[in-house]
């Protein structure tokens, strides 16, 4: 299972998942998300697009990690750029 030391680990992990794989790779977090059945009957409905609504889960998702791992900011430290 993935591993996050900050917030930009879960914002890098989730930015290239599409559809299918991202209900793949997040599947063993156990988030309440849901049911994909429900999502892909909405898309196919014409209720929402794809992009839309990926876009939502991937912000549930986030969050979720965010806070069950107590993430924070990734460090940056500004004078490594002088240099």
């Amino acid at each position: 299972m993935q591993s996050f030391e900050d917030r930009e680990d879960v914002e890098e992990w989730l930015q290239p998942l599409g559809w299918d794989a991202f209900w793949r790779a997040v599947a063993p977090f156990g988030i309440e998300l849901p049911e994909r059945a429900d999502c892909d009957a909405d898309i196919a409905a014409g209720s929402v697009d794809e992009a839309s609504a990926l876009a939502v889960l991937k912000g549930m998702v986030r969050l979720e990690l965010v806070q069950r791992y107590g993430l924070r900011p990734r460090d940056v430290m500004p004078w490594h750029a002088l240099h």
